[in-house]
């Protein structure tokens, strides 16, 4: 079996599996190979990425020791650039608003907020960034 990547002539791309590259092309021919998307007859081979294996000799990219480096500087970055910062738990979209409303004064927070809540802010122009690892209310830290 082989797999082809294929082109229709609207320039949709999709892929198919054929017992071999004459087989491909004499379904071709015949108009048995279709596009999925809009039923086009016209198919041709489209370009495709070879499949290059790395070298036996090659190392995995990272290993656990490495990627637990790289997550304990993620980690060390994050309390850096919240110090400072205060804790507001759940309230953080009530106060990041108020803020931004001019209704509280400006002031680094952190907090909990539901991806709803974090869109809506977005939206409403509020300046916000989600942190990439988890930050433990200051009560459950230890």
């Amino acid at each position: 079996m082989i797999v082809f990547d294929l082109r229709c002539s609207q320039g949709h791309v999709f892929e198919a599996w054929f017992a071999s590259s004459a087989a491909y092309e004499d379904q071709r021919d015949r108009s048995l190979v279709s596009c999925p998307l809009c039923a086009d007859t016209k198919v041709e081979k489209a370009v495709m990425a070879p499949n290059v294996a790395p070298k036996g000799n090659a190392g995995p990219a990272s290993t656990p020791i490495a990627m637990k480096e790289m997550l304990r500087a993620l980690a060390n970055a994050q309390q850096r650039a919240l110090e400072g910062s205060r804790w507001v738990g759940q309230s953080f979209a009530t106060e990041a608003r108020a803020m931004h409303l001019g209704e509280q004064e400006q002031a680094p927070i952190h907090g909990q907020a539901t991806v709803e809540e974090a869109k809506a802010l977005i939206d409403e122009g509020v300046s916000v960034a989600p942190l990439l690892l988890p930050v433990l209310p200051p009560e459950q830290a230890n």
